[in-house]
């Protein structure tokens, strides 16, 4: 039978989601308009494709065998899209960059601005988030996180070691005692659902029955409390011109740890105008940053 690609679509959002309520603001449509259309999916399939249950939805056997040959088929959705776009003959339109909340908050927003002078006509969407995002299906054009792309048909166009470090208000920093250590700081930290996101591990393994002095499931939240002075936010050192944070860098012996961020981006969308015009002002501002720290 010929199962639609929008079918196939909710079918993918459902299992990657989680849940309904998850699905529905994925694809920004109701949870009852999801629920009727994967109800009415099943019953053309003739199997149930999920288990529901009081602590959420699972898959089926059946569904656990559409689940590879749908994302193929995502993939090739993209590709699509993707070819459709090649046609451009200048930078414009949207372009959805997916980048850790802390990246996105300290960079892109203001890159973003910096962007308009020089792609007027290009605006992008920055999708903050813990979680990866498929390239290759095309749930973002560009990525910004930690780690090398594993996808074959992912690159990584440019890459900046970052170094972890301990921030907070001048003011917190002025109320420390004259000789602290990590046990004397109040950490701010990711609340649950997010609670084994980094830094809260690593700080569990520094402090003794660690507890956050403060602790948020939002990045911006947990910054403006940083600023408010209720303690240290860990954050990654390196200096870039769109800097403008007035915390200061508290003088701690933190284990060294040092990631790699990766711009990273499907090889076809590269062809797409306003995809390739992006990445290289991203390529040119990583690349600066990168060489002012050898420096």
């Amino acid at each position: 039978m010929h199962i639609p690609w929008e079918d196939v679509r909710l079918f993918l959002a459902v299992c990657e989601s989680g849940s309904l309520s998850a699905a529905s603001k994925r694809l920004q449509i109701t949870q009852p308009t999801v629920s009727r259309r994967l109800a009415e999916l099943e019953s053309a399939l003739g199997e149930p494709l999920f288990v529901r249950s009081a602590q959420g939805i699972a898959l089926t056997s059946y569904g656990e065998r559409l689940l590879e040959p749908a994302g193929r088929m995502a993939e090739w959705a993209a590709e699509v899209d993707r070819a459709s776009e090649r046609r451009e003959t200048a930078p414009a339109g949207v372009v959805r960059i997916t980048a850790p909340p802390g990246i996105a908050f300290e960079v892109l927003a203001p890159f973003a601005a910096w962007l308009r002078g020089k792609l007027p006509g290009v605006t992008l969407e920055v999708l903050a988030s813990v979680h990866y995002l498929d390239l290759s299906r095309r749930d973002a054009d560009l990525a910004l996180r930690f780690g090398a792309p594993a996808q074959r048909d992912v690159l990584s166009l440019a890459a900046l070691d970052v170094e972890a470090g301990a921030f907070a208000s001048p003011e917190y920093a002025a109320s420390l005692p004259r000789r602290y250590g990590v046990a004397d700081v109040g950490w701010i930290a990711w609340a649950p659902p997010f609670e084994d996101v980094s830094p809260n591990p690593e700080l569990a393994r520094m402090v003794p029955g660690f507890r956050p002095a403060f602790a948020s499931d939002d990045f911006l939240v947990q910054f403006r409390a940083a600023e408010a002075g209720l303690g240290a936010i860990v954050l990654g050192r390196f200096a870039h011109r769109f800097s403008q944070s007035r915390l200061v860098e508290l003088d701690l012996d933190l284990p060294p740890v040092r990631r790699t961020l990766h711009l990273a981006c499907a090889r076809s969308a590269l062809e797409i105008p306003r995809v390739r015009a992006v990445a290289d002002h991203l390529v040119a501002e990583l690349k600066h940053t990168q060489a002012k720290r050898k420096r």
